[in-house]
């Protein structure tokens, strides 16, 4: 899922290995080895940027005075999902849509890409002389996305899959009750029949993902990219960004050009799925991270509100015990608060 871990520290390029399945590489390889030939030297430094929620190692690459990013998968990442997700990322820088795809080698499961300085979207979408043209140029952008052809071999990943064993280990942990019953109630929802055909979709449509360098807006982090309904990106990135209905309609009508009657059915399921889909994800992340679990009432958990505005001052990172369990009931909240009388306010 998303890149969370955004603190640097520089890595040896010497001693570091190169993440990778034991069985099949000598001890000795280094992280440099992920590298093409032309980027491998004495004055090349790596730097660990990133450690992705799915167990990829994220590094920021300089070398011959330009800047790369290499992505090494977990080590059990399967093949066939790592060629998807090349392949669709390929495709989406060469739309512009994506960092450029410079090199990969499959034995490592690496990837480099160009860097991309991110001025910053966020400020655009809060900024009241700006917000319509980011929701615009959101919309626009998912459209291109969707877009993308997809590969004749691409399969559609069921996310209830990813989920199935943290649920089952989560069973033992001590949630609020609102959290546990809200998650059961969605995850057991018959999704609504689909409206629109399978497009080329990120499916992982976090803030952290969407990188503006001034010009265009481009997408980080695509080892979920697949098939799927264009409403969950949509919904996802909605969600996250903690649009209200009319913000989410006028997103919706910049990918449609057109204005929607209503909101879609299969749009307001897939927001509130993504929600408890990832409220799983970080419970578990807790959970494994050492937090005790608890019970609070719904009104007493935290809103995604409160939780960007103290990851802005630095207060809390959803890579920690701590953050992991805030963001979690936060997301359950989005679900609940939708469905309540006042429905959470755009930012």
């Amino acid at each position: 899922m998303n890149d969370a871990a955004r603190t640097e520290h520089k890595v040896s390029v010497e001693e570091r290995p190169c993440p990778r399945p034991a069985s099949r590489y000598d001890a000795g390889m280094t992280l440099d080895a992920c590298l093409p030939d032309h980027l491998r030297g004495p004055t090349t430094s790596i730097k660990r940027i990133a450690g992705g929620l799915s167990g990829a190692g994220v590094y920021r690459v300089e070398a011959a005075g330009h800047a790369y990013v290499l992505k090494v998968a977990s080590e059990g990442e399967p093949i066939e999902a790592w060629r998807q997700s090349l392949e669709i990322q390929r495709r989406a820088g060469d739309a512009g849509l994506a960092p450029r795809v410079i090199y990969h080698d499959e034995a490592r499961r690496a990837v480099v890409s160009d860097h991309v300085v991110n001025r910053g979207f966020a400020p655009r979408l809060f900024n009241p002389q700006t917000r319509d043209g980011a929701i615009r140029q959101l919309g626009e952008t998912i459209r291109r996305v969707h877009s993308i052809p997809l590969p004749a071999d691409a399969v559609w990943r069921d996310p209830r899959d990813l989920i199935a064993p943290m649920r089952a280990r989560l069973a033992t942990f001590t949630v609020p009750s609102f959290v546990r019953t809200t998650i059961d109630q969605v995850l057991a929802e018959t999704p609504p029949p689909r409206q629109r055909p399978l497009v080329t979709s990120h499916n992982d449509m976090n803030p952290s993902n969407l990188v503006f360098d001034g010009e265009r807006l481009l997408l980080l982090d695509w080892d979920m990219a697949g098939p799927n309904d264009p409403f969950y990106d949509l919904a996802a990135v909605a969600m996250f960004l903690h649009m209200d209905d009319p913000t989410a309609s006028a997103l919706i009508a910049a990918y449609d050009a057109a204005p929607p009657a209503a909101l879609p059915d299969g749009f307001v399921y897939a927001r509130r799925f993504v929600a408890a889909l990832c409220a799983t994800i970080f419970l578990h992340l807790a959970r494994h991270a050492g937090h005790a679990g608890g019970d609070i009432p719904a009104e007493r958990a935290p809103t995604l509100l409160d939780v960007h505005g103290l990851m802005g001052i630095g207060a809390l990172a959803p890579n920690t015990v701590e953050g992991a369990w805030a963001f979690a009931l936060a997301l359950v909240r989005t679900i609940t608060d939708h469905a309540g009388p006042n429905p959470a306010a755009g930012a």
